[in-house]
């Protein structure tokens, strides 16, 4: 983020000297765009809903029920995106319509819902709960899995009329699948076919900057980032998204930033679209979350969450310990693809994971993908799509 603030800095100071503000800038105007308007503005239709889940969260999901050439006459075939850590459903949509994932399935025929987990920018709502307060940010992963999959899944089949959908999720995306279908049997018997993009069980091989996290004790990430959000979009990520990252000069730098995170493959990203991306993430997470994630990378072990002492995990689980979840319970039809160049779901911890999928029906390994090319790649419909939506249209 330094390199980013130093760029504002010189930008700011130099811009108007050097004629900066005149030359190479021209910000997409979905970099200042809700979720909606990103879908109409491509002309697609959408519909909004909210989902409150068992425990009171209320959560923003989006639909695109057919694409821009197509009717509404005949039920769809449903398809079901969720997206990965500190992510929203922007990223299905963030990239032209030819290159998006919930276009291409809207414009193919089929009717694509997009979740939002709970305290991203778009859920971030309870019945009882403010997001001032700490009982809001009481969750992790076990919460996603337990109920926003459930009620978001089984709102779609009640509003649908139909009682199996496809399944696509993007890394902790996957994750909460996997606890999901293993745990939920009835739940499990809705997916036709679980897609897994980068997907993630275990985090022991993760190069990712989270790894950081692991080396600090509980009591130190709460006193740097709190007990409530983390990551949440800021307005200065969003001034360094559409008055810096939409700049020629500046590309390279805002470019470095990202892949920071997610691994090198500049050759397949569409830099002309840098402000969409960062100006519609990050958009946030619960510390406890990350305690979770960071908890993952030390243990190596797919896994509940500790909550600190025995005492509150018999409260929770009716054990001393937190439980590991058995991957080989899941008994969904799952496809998978993994990147090699993948700074956080690194290829060894897939290794380890493909032995457990006991109905693995497809398995790509993509070598130059990092971590967000399976949304954001130029590439994604020719290594990716076109071999998901042949899948769905054999299955159907």
């Amino acid at each position: 983020m330094w390199q980013l603030l130093a760029a504002a800095c010189w930008m700011l100071l130099l811009g108007p000297l050097c004629g900066y503000h005149k030359k190479g800038s021209t910000t997409n105007p979905e970099a200042n765009m809700n979720i909606s308007q990103i879908i109409s503005y491509w002309g697609y239709p959408y519909e909004k809903y909210d989902v409150v889940t068992k425990d009171g969260y209320i959560l923003g999901i989006y639909r695109i029920p057919h694409g821009r050439r197509c009717s509404r006459a005949a039920p769809r075939p449903v398809v079901y995106l969720q997206h990965g850590l500190i992510a929203s459903a922007t990223n299905w949509i963030c990239n032209l319509p030819n290159n998006s994932l919930a276009f291409l399935l809207a414009d193919t025929g089929y009717d694509v819902w997009m979740g939002n987990s709970r305290g991203n920018t778009w859920s971030r709502k309870h019945l009882k709960f403010s997001p001032t307060s700490p009982e809001f940010w009481a969750f992790s992963l076990d919460e996603m899995a337990k109920y926003d999959l459930p009620a978001t899944i089984n709102f779609i089949v009640e509003k649908t009329g139909q009682e199996r959908l496809y399944y696509v999720g993007h890394s902790q995306g996957t994750t909460i699948a996997f606890i999901a279908f293993s745990t939920n049997p009835e739940l499990a018997k809705r997916i036709k076919i679980f897609f897994a993009l980068a997907p993630v069980t275990t985090v022991q091989y993760t190069r990712s900057p989270m790894r950081r996290l692991t080396t600090l004790s509980r009591q130190a990430v709460k006193v740097l980032f709190g007990d409530k959000m983390f990551s949440p979009h800021t307005f200065f990520e969003q001034f360094i998204a559409t008055k810096v990252c939409n700049r020629k000069l500046f590309r390279r730098i805002c470019s470095n930033f990202l892949f920071s995170f997610s691994g090198f493959d500049p050759k397949n990203l569409n830099m002309s679209r840098l402000d969409v991306y960062l100006a519609q993430s990050p958009a946030g997470t619960s510390v406890q979350n990350m305690l979770h994630w960071s908890q993952a990378v030390n243990s190596g072990l797919f896994q509940a969450f500790d909550w600190g002492n025995p005492d509150k995990n018999m409260e929770h689980f009716h054990q001393l310990t937190p439980p590991v979840y058995n991957v080989s319970q899941m008994e969904v039809p799952t496809a998978m693809w993994s990147g090699g160049q993948d700074n956080v779901a690194d290829s060894k911890d897939t290794e380890n994971l493909l032995p457990k999928i006991t109905r693995l029906i497809y398995y790509k390994f993509i070598p130059h993908y990092n971590h967000v090319d399976f949304y954001l790649g130029q590439d994604a419909p020719q290594e990716i799509y076109q071999d998901l939506i042949r899948m769905m249209k054999e299955c159907f």
